[in-house]
């Protein structure tokens, strides 16, 4: 009989582009700390990680009691920024993403999870938007564990749905989540239209460039551990 298996998504870059609004509210919080924001490409490179970790490679010259206040702006911008847009418009899915994360709900021995560096209150807004609470069995989020690439969210996964860490596989558009999948054990699938480079996902098991790729990565995946 085939093991149960559990497929754990990132969210930003993997699930929905949200970038539009991580940049818009990153920028909002620089100019309330009266600080020039860092470009596009550096703003982007910290996705991924919980913001108490991200805003001090930001502006390491800061203070942590700013750095702080800038986690706090930063979140209360990026509400403002979701509730005029709406879900549909700020944090999109990608393309063939929805029908790709269904396929998969619906096999019977794979479960889905998430595992993000997203607040519980900004995924419940993002997964209620999107109608995709039910399709995760499994929800991890930065105010519970320590920032990735720490393992805590994925063995968290683990425990909760009962899978071998052999049987289990990160989706993921950062080296955060590749080195998070190893150091949990699990084998990990790159997704390469998120927001690191496909260079930097040299942890990865595989790297594929379209969603629809995916159910066949996994089963490739499966193939090598049976």
């Amino acid at each position: 009989m085939s093991p149960l298996r559990l497929v754990v998504f990132d969210v930003d870059g993997t699930l929905v582009d949200s970038q539009g609004d991580i940049l818009a509210a990153m920028r909002m919080a620089f100019d309330k700390a009266a600080l020039p924001a860092p470009d596009r490409k550096t703003i982007l490179s910290i996705v991924g990680l919980s913001l108490n970790v991200a805003l001090p490679r930001l502006a390491p010259e800061a203070p942590p009691t700013l750095h702080d206040q800038m986690v706090e702006w930063y979140k209360d911008a990026y509400m403002e920024l979701r509730a005029a847009g709406g879900v549909e418009q700020s944090s999109p899915l990608y393309p063939h993403v929805r029908d790709v994360v269904q396929a998969l709900h619906d096999q019977p021995k794979t479960l889905l999870g998430v595992a993000t560096g997203k607040s519980r209150r900004g995924l419940d807004k993002l997964l209620d938007g999107h109608g995709l609470r039910s399709l995760f069995v499994t929800q991890q989020v930065a105010d519970h564990h320590p920032s990735k690439p720490h393992p805590a969210m994925l063995h968290a996964a683990l425990s909760e749905t009962g899978v071998d860490a052999k049987d289990a596989v990160m989706v993921g558009d950062t080296s955060f989540d590749m080195e998070m999948a190893k150091a949990a054990g699990m084998r990990a699938v790159g997704v390469s239209w998120g927001y690191h480079d496909r260079s930097s996902l040299t942890a990865a098991d595989t790297v594929i460039d379209d969603v629809r790729d995916l159910p066949c990565a996994l089963d490739t995946l499966w193939e090598r551990a049976s």
